[in-house]
């Protein structure tokens, strides 16, 4: 039952009272049927009443527990606004400034009540105003996503630079109602990215781990060791005793057994080497050690992959050229006429990588020097004929 009828009825009985109280008033005497036909109506009429009331109680109690849905939901996303780890602020179509959240006004380091109907311009670096205005003006030419650098001025005067993200909300007229912008500061960033194109010392105040040629070099699953200088061998061994070659790395390359599923893994020092040791644990506490290291360990996993597609080819003639290819990236350096390897790769070494004999390779690689396409220095490093 819905109010407008809860009111048609209580309008009947407010009529049926008042006809009777008339002809009560009205009549010097009430005939003797009359009374209890009224009570009788009065009665029905109250239990018609007592069930709508009923109904409304029940309503209201939907409707309060609605609201406070929506209450609670207004507030959940009020708080994501609110404690964002990223500045959020939301201005008119001119960049009047309506909301703002924690981490915005923590970047500017204002005050979010001085922030509040301000310009968001008044913000932005005096020689890069004029250029932001006129950008403020095309949002509303657009509907599409526009990124922005812009220099802001904070509180106390200095100046960090900002990428904006602004995306602009129309009103059921197609006019722009308000601007949504999200403010990173980016100069933290470009910090850590120039720590990791620079490829930061990694080995700055940690000891560092030296193994001779041919040593094999212990692995600890809470560790991952980090290439200073020199050649690692990462292989694993077959049933049969055979080895295969899956990985080499590299000065600034890393390995470790917690990089693996396979049940043996061995890293075996294929040059002298100098290691640098660092726990596993200190990625998450560390995010620029994180960020320097998640890029090498992805290096690593695609080189493994480079490996296993070799192994997989039909012809061991397709697998060796393959191979020689993949260590000419891996440890190849230019020289007149072609590109030497760094390091000295056995025919055995070359054999278990190729998933076929000494032999068979012994053979292939006399014929590609026949041809002339790879030949031998005085060192017996192999050089690629260009």
């Amino acid at each position: 039952m819905n109010i407008e009828q809860f009111i048609q009825r209580t309008e009947a009985l407010h009529r049926s009272l008042a006809d009777l109280y008339q002809t009560a008033s009205v009549l010097p005497w009430i005939p003797p049927d009359m009374l209890p036909q009224a009570f009788k109506e009065l009665y029905g009429t109250s239990k018609i009443l007592q069930l709508a009331a009923e109904e409304l109680y029940q309503q209201n109690e939907e409707l309060v527990q609605t609201r406070n849905l929506l209450e609670a939901e207004r507030q959940y996303y009020q708080d994501l606004f609110e404690f964002a780890p990223d500045g959020y602020l939301v201005t008119n179509a001119e960049g009047i400034i309506r909301e703002v959240n924690l981490s915005a006004a923590k970047l500017l380091n204002i005050s979010r009540q001085s922030l509040i109907g301000k310009p968001m311009s008044n913000f932005v670096l005096f020689q890069e105003r004029h250029c932001f205005r006129s950008e403020l003006n095309q949002l509303s030419q657009s509907d599409r996503r526009r990124e922005l650098v812009v220099r802001f001025r904070q509180g106390h005067g200095d100046f960090f630079t900002a990428a904006l993200t602004v995306t602009a909300f129309r009103n059921q007229h197609g006019r722009v109602s308000s601007l949504r912008w999200l403010l990173r500061n980016i100069d933290e960033r470009q910090k850590i990215e120039g720590l990791i194109k620079s490829d930061i010392d990694l080995s700055q105040d940690r000891p560092i781990f030296k193994h001779s040629k041919g040593e094999t070099i212990p692995l600890n699953p809470l560790m991952i060791w980090y290439v200073h200088q020199g050649l690692v061998k990462l292989s694993t061994f077959f049933e049969t005793g055979e080895e295969a070659l899956i990985g080499l790395a590299k000065t600034q390359m890393v390995f470790g057994s917690n990089m693996t599923s396979l049940p043996i893994y061995q890293a075996t020092a294929l040059t002298d080497v100098e290691l640098v040791s660092i726990y596993v644990t200190e990625m998450t506490v560390n995010p620029i050690l994180n960020r320097i290291l998640l890029p090498k360990i992805n290096q690593r996993l695609q080189q493994t992959e480079s490996f296993l597609v070799i192994s997989g080819r039909r012809r061991v003639e397709d697998r060796l050229h393959h191979l020689l290819e993949l260590l000419k990236r891996e440890v190849g350096e230019p020289v007149v006429g072609g590109t030497r390897f760094s390091v000295r790769f056995t025919h055995e070494d070359i054999a278990s990588a190729c998933c076929t004999t000494r032999v068979t390779i012994t053979r292939l690689m006399g014929k590609l020097q026949q041809q002339g396409l790879i030949s031998f220095d005085t060192k017996k490093h192999i050089v690629l004929k260009d």
